[in-house]
């Protein structure tokens, strides 16, 4: 038994080992520009998700959010800080997304029903490595609600020319109403 015991140690320890001379080899490529191979995507997807659905909690969807102005409100901040990323109806791919690894999801490009409660964590509190920053130190939960509700409720069922009217008609710094672009 003790000889067991000493075995599984010592693979361990040649194990922890070659796990640290790997790093400091410098061997993982950490370019943008050098894909991801199937088990660290699986690693990371898996991750990703188990994490979000431990720490989702209670998030409550609030009663308003299929409400026509908190949606609006909601656009206002996407149109500001979103689609620069995960892009809109009848928007090209930006530049700056075009740089980004992993690839940020075109989320008006899901048809299927979006988590609100889900998207709600991600765009508080963002995922490591991936280039989505957390909201949360910036943004009350009422605005992160908000974005949330056009995201999940608006956003995937818009067609190019209604995002185009929405982007003239309520787009405006930090989501003011006193800054829409076409009072109506």
């Amino acid at each position: 038994m003790k000889k067991i015991i000493l075995t599984v140690i010592a693979t361990l320890l040649v194990l922890l080992l070659g796990f640290i001379l790997y790093i400091k080899s410098g061997a993982y490529d950490i370019s943008q520009l050098t894909p991801h191979n199937g088990f660290t995507k699986w690693v990371i997807h898996v991750t990703t998700e188990n994490s979000i659905d431990k720490r989702m909690g209670d998030n409550a969807v609030p009663a308003n959010i299929n409400d026509t102005a908190f949606i609006i409100s909601g656009f206002r901040h996407y149109d500001e800080m979103c689609v620069q990323c995960h892009g809109a109806p009848g928007e090209g791919e930006s530049e700056l997304a075009k740089g980004l690894y992993p690839k940020p999801p075109k989320i008006y490009k899901h048809k299927d029903q979006e988590d609100p409660q889900e998207f709600f964590w991600i765009i508080k509190n963002g995922i490591k490595m991936t280039g989505m920053p957390a909201y949360g130190p910036t943004h009350d939960d009422e605005k992160i609600w908000a974005i949330t509700a056009f995201v999940t409720e608006k956003l995937n069922k818009m067609s190019d020319e209604e995002y185009k009217d929405w982007s003239k008609k309520y787009a405006g710094e930090d989501g003011d109403e006193n800054n829409r672009k076409d009072k109506e």
